[in-house]
């Protein structure tokens, strides 16, 4: 079947286009290739797919905002599958440009909305991310908790996502299902992103900085692991839970054919080991400078992926320290 894989050429989109194609699927990637960070390394991901000699790969060049561009896609190639992972990233520039996160992951993912409804499309995939939970403090996050209290505007515009999905599975009797990414890491990876952060500052003998004086925790996560999660559930439509009981809500599944799923590692690691372990993948020592907490940040974040396990087997199999190092094997043949 052709599935429509939004953020083609996205750190994620990317590795996700790659299995499909590896599984003989006819896959059209859509991309608009913003200057959020470097194009190039979005050219080179791409690249990367190109050199497969598919005849099963399209590369469509569109901004989401483009209603006319979407809906060009959707009649075109009539796709019977969805994987929604485009959208202006990051927490931090939430708070410098926010109109980007309106455009993009709003009116965007509206637009995708309304080509999944008309077009008949049997299932959507689309991202939400754990910077929903906001400022809660029970760890584990479970999708069985309230996400009322986002702390950026990134984060609010994923919880209006959930809810404008759930919206369509229950007037359109549309398929949806929302994964919560965990922070995701590996080869490829987004260059905003701690990892590539840390690598390039350490190998150039500057300074990294390290937020909340260190004292920070995260669901580090793998990219194979992610894809696999990914696909898994791609290949498994949301349906309604008939158990659910509309007077005491469950917020992670519904009388509709809409789920929610954590998607993460379930083993959350502290900065300052994520940093030891990539400093023995590098073989150099990092120069640590300690920072405040910064505005919209949280201190930890830990995923319960139990749902998730249950409803497709997803059962992350990376560790750290495996990840780390093929992360910065990738790095230096990259980037030297």
């Amino acid at each position: 079947m052709t599935i429509v894989v939004t953020g083609a050429a996205g750190f994620i989109g990317a590795a996700v286009c790659e299995r499909l194609l590896a599984r003989g699927e006819q896959v059209v990637g859509l991309d608009n290739f913003n200057p959020y960070y470097e194009p190039a390394l979005k050219r080179a991901r791409i690249s990367q797919l190109q050199a497969t000699e598919s005849r099963t790969w399209t590369l469509i060049e569109a901004d989401l905002e483009d209603r006319a561009a979407v809906e060009a896609v959707f009649a075109q190639h009539k796709p019977r599958g969805v994987i929604h992972l485009a959208a202006q990233a990051g927490v931090r520039y939430s708070l410098e440009n926010p109109a980007a996160y309106i455009q993009s992951n709003l009116v965007g993912f509206g637009h995708i909305l309304e080509g999944c409804r008309h077009h008949g499309v049997e299932h959507l995939v689309y991202a939400s991310s754990s910077s929903v939970y906001g400022g809660n403090t029970n760890l584990p996050f479970t999708e069985h908790q309230p996400v009322n209290h986002p702390v950026s505007l990134y984060a609010a515009t994923k919880k209006a996502n959930e809810l404008m999905a759930h919206t369509y599975s229950h007037l359109y009797g549309l398929p949806a299902t929302g994964l919560r990414f965990f922070t995701v890491y590996g080869p490829w990876g987004r260059p905003d992103m701690a990892p590539m952060l840390f690598a390039k500052a350490i190998l150039a003998g500057e300074p990294i900085r390290v937020f909340n004086q260190g004292r920070m925790r995260r669901d580090f996560t793998y990219i194979d692991d992610i894809v696999s999660g990914v696909i898994a559930c791609a290949d498994k439509p949301a349906t309604p839970n008939p158990a659910f009981d509309a007077s005491v809500p469950d917020p992670a599944t519904s009388w509709a054919p809409h789920r929610v799923f954590n998607i993460g590692n379930s083993e959350p690691v502290a900065l300052l080991r994520f940093i030891e372990v990539l400093e023995q993948a590098l073989g150099r020592r990092a120069i640590r400078d300690l920072q405040p907490m910064q505005p919209g940040d949280v201190e930890a974040t830990a995923a319960d992926t139990a749902l998730l396990e249950a409803w497709v087997g997803f059962r992350p199999s990376t560790s750290i320290e495996v990840g780390v190092e093929r992360f910065a094997h990738w790095y230096r043949a990259t980037y030297g």
